[in-house]
């Protein structure tokens, strides 16, 4: 099941998403976020957390770094620091 997931949203990101201008506000950005939530936690658990994610995204948020958690949680990730790219996290953490 999670691999028809999967394949919806690279479908979405290979065919609607690059007719839309960027706006995701957190890196990686929400699609990927899906993916890799969908990925670490399954497709019931990654859809959900992945659509908190989604809702998360607006202008009124002001973004950054938000790995998919090891736990299972549909809040921001806490401790974006221990994002493993270190590149990325000093852009949005200096």
């Amino acid at each position: 099941m999670k691999f028809l997931f999967i394949k919806l949203v690279r479908g979405y990101q290979k065919y609607i998403s690059p007719g839309l201008p960027p706006s995701c506000r957190y890196y990686p950005t929400c699609s990927t976020y899906m993916i890799d939530a969908l990925k670490k936690h399954g497709w019931l658990k990654g859809t959900i957390m992945g659509c908190s994610r989604i809702l998360r995204c607006n202008p009124f948020v002001r973004g950054g770094v938000d790995p998919v958690p090891d736990n299972f949680t549909v809040l921001r990730n806490k401790h974006p620091e221990n994002y493993e790219d270190d590149i990325i996290a000093r852009k949005f953490h200096p």
